[in-house]
């Protein structure tokens, strides 16, 4: 259940509502001017590092300006073992508009237990063509982390005749090809930016 409380709104207004932060995690800060994304980087960097684990377990029982900050502010302060919890959020999809910002997350770890729980959510999830959750967004994290192990875990999901090229067919919401590459490219530069942030 979603926590609407005095607690709750002290932490929105301190982590997320900062300059919009909520709205700008994601593909957003890619599209920033320097001179807007150089301080947005520094801000974040600096509330990575001083938020508290206690105060992101609380964010994710938010909603899914919440939950997106809290994804990111773990990743960039990489707080790897909140990994489990992302990735049963992500698998539950009980909020819209957070899921990508788990699979950036995720991605932005890097490891095989990742790749797990990227796959996990495919799994279940290229299986119903009528949910537009985030499905891309996993195969591009997926396809990162891959990149980040030199292995293809992805590969059994985009093969021929595997789940992602059916599920990109029968998905009416799904337009162009199904290729991964622009999907790939984000998840890229957003770990980019987290690492970025990580090393202010």
């Amino acid at each position: 259940m979603i926590r609407h409380d005095p607690e709750m709104q002290a932490l929105y207004r301190r982590y997320c509502l900062p300059g919009r932060r909520y709205l700008k995690l994601g593909g957003a800060v890619l599209r920033l001017p320097r001179e807007e994304y150089e301080p947005f980087a520094l801000a974040l960097a600096a509330d990575a590092k001083a938020v508290s684990d206690a105060e992101l377990t609380i964010l994710f029982e938010g909603s899914w300006r919440e939950r997106r900050t809290a994804a990111w502010l773990i990743a960039v302060s990489r707080r790897d073992h909140f990994r489990e919890r992302l990735g049963e959020l992500l698998l539950e999809s009980e909020v819209c508009f957070a899921g990508a910002a788990y699979c950036v997350a995720l991605a932005s770890f890097g490891t095989t237990r990742d790749a797990d729980l990227l796959a996990a959510y495919l799994d279940r999830y290229l299986r119903r063509p009528d949910l537009a959750y985030d499905q891309p967004t996993a195969v591009g994290a997926l396809a990162y982390t891959d990149s980040v192990l030199h292995g293809d875990r992805a590969g059994h999901f985009l093969q021929e005749g595997g789940l992602w090229p059916q599920w990109f067919r029968e998905a009416r919401h799904m337009q162009g090809d199904d290729s991964i590459s622009n999907r790939l490219g984000g998840i890229r530069l957003a770990c980019a930016v987290i690492d970025e942030c990580a090393a202010t």
